[in-house]
């Protein structure tokens, strides 16, 4: 046990310092290691495997919709940037830009893509002529940069990976319809695969996409009280066509300007997997996502028959689905059980000479430590029960945790005591007026988060000003 204890006390504790704890978790689970590069990380094998599991689902349900990936390039001409004014003006502070190839000046200067509106629009313009090539549904897997002045592993990195998609329509309907479904297939993977409740919204002016007419959003809460801007769509309208001249011929032989969107995801939503799940122990992953859901720790190893009943655990497991590995590392079993711990693993199964001679194995859950006996002939069964039960389970913290921390404030006074002294949201009514949303984030760091689509009415009037209300909103701090 005395390993265990100095294996465990490596972490701060969340209560006495969350971001500590934080970095703690990224760097001793062996998620991510700092680059020389400042504000650059460095996915290790492990926090790459869970970007690996995201992808694969979500490229999946993406496909599902009609999707198709394509690869864009890295590089984007200063001159094909301008095009769309507000979308370049939102941008242009965190810009990387390449002025040097091969020892000469370049004649022009080329940005490092922090985001691709501007290149799936001089794409779009040239392949779409007819109704009949729409709509375009394309998405690309790749990172991208933006010249972060204070970053944190996942959160906010100078580069990042991510997936963005940009779709082209025929009527602004269709490009409506699309962006809340995107939302949808955000909010629904982060529910069911990650475990992760959120609220979903409309962002407000103020806090929308550079050249958007609308953004939705999927907003999470972490264990401090803090949301996360776990996914985003938007709805561009025909803004970037007519920049761009991205025109079609409708059924009618007329030229019409096309309607687009542009939804993404990134790796930061697994600093959200990190900061809802995880404990004082480390890192907790939900089963679905985890890269090893099970791992098998054989007890007394060096005896005989142990390892092999070890190996034929992990081919039963393996052969029913589950992604399973076997510790026969030489550490002890404190120590293996503390690292098992600490990378998130959701289930170790035990297995020693008197649980074989039993014909039984010892299951444990990550979340809870719960242990159970099971009889080998009913593994595979209860080892997938366990699995599903504890995904369940940490959803269903999750939101009960969600809920708890969420607030109603009529009155400013009210607001600024809530957020001073009450981690979590706040809802309260908003006149609309961007000079509120400005004073409120003056006096408190609270931004709005969304508008929910779900509006309920708590109040008549606007909590910072007082005049008619006109949207309930979703306060905040955030990452």
């Amino acid at each position: 046990m005395a390993d265990k204890k100095k294996f465990v006390e490596a972490i701060t504790s969340r209560e006495e310092d969350f971001a500590q704890w934080y970095t703690d978790v990224v760097t001793k689970a062996g998620l991510v290691a700092y680059s020389t590069v400042k504000g650059c990380t460095i996915l290790k094998p492990a926090g790459y495997a869970i970007w690996e599991n995201i992808m694969h689902e979500l490229d999946a349900r993406f496909k599902a919709t009609g999707v198709e990936n394509v690869a864009m390039p890295l590089f984007i001409p200063e001159s094909l940037l301008q095009k769309e004014k507000d979308h370049v003006e939102g941008f242009a502070p965190e810009v990387a830009w390449v002025t040097m190839g091969g020892g000469e000046v370049l004649p022009e200067r080329l940005c490092v893509r922090p985001t691709s509106e501007t290149l799936f629009c001089e794409l779009y313009k040239d392949i779409i002529e007819s109704y009949r090539d729409l709509p375009k549904c394309y998405n690309q897997w790749c990172s991208v940069v933006r010249w972060e002045k204070t970053t944190r592993p996942f959160l906010r990195t100078t580069e990042f990976w991510w997936q963005e998609g940009h779709t082209a329509h025929a009527t602004a309907e269709e490009a409506e319809a699309r962006t809340v479904q995107m939302l949808n297939v955000y909010a629904d993977f982060c529910e069911q695969v990650l475990a992760i409740p959120v609220i979903k919204g409309r962002k407000t002016d103020k806090e929308k996409f550079a050249g958007a007419e609308q953004t939705y959003t999927i907003e999470s809460m972490m264990h401090d009280g803090k949301a996360l801007q776990s996914g985003t769509s938007h709805n561009f309208g025909d803004g970037f066509a007519k920049a761009f001249g991205i025109q079609y011929s409708d059924k009618d032989n007329q030229l019409k300007y096309v309607h687009q969107t542009s939804w993404g995801m990134s790796t930061r939503i697994i600093g959200a997997v990190i900061m809802v799940h995880g404990d004082d122990s480390g890192l907790v992953l939900p089963p679905r996502i985890a890269p090893t859901q099970v791992m098998v720790m054989p007890i007394a190893q060096h005896k005989p028959g142990v390892l092999e009943k070890a190996a034929e655990i992990k081919d039963q497991l393996a052969a029913a689905g589950l992604r399973v590995k076997v510790d026969d590392s030489d550490k002890n079993p404190g120590w293996k059980f503390s690292e098992q711990e600490m990378r998130g693993i959701p289930l170790r199964v035990e297995i020693g000479p008197k649980d074989i001679e039993a014909g039984v194995a010892v299951i444990v859950r990550r979340d809870t430590r719960e242990k159970q006996i099971v009889p080998l002939a009913e593994l595979t069964e209860a080892v997938k029960a366990a699995l599903e039960a504890e995904q369940k389970d940490l959803y269903e913290r999750a939101k009960a945790h969600l809920e708890a921390h969420i607030y109603e404030a009529k009155t400013y006074e009210e607001f600024k005591d809530i957020v001073a002294n009450k981690p979590g949201f706040v809802k309260a009514e908003w006149c609309g007026d961007v000079a509120c949303e400005l004073k409120i984030k003056e006096d408190t760091t609270a931004t709005s988060r969304c508008m929910p689509f779900h509006q309920e009415h708590i109040a008549d009037t606007c909590v910072c000003c007082g005049r008619p209300a006109q949207k309930l909103v979703i306060w905040g701090k955030a990452y």
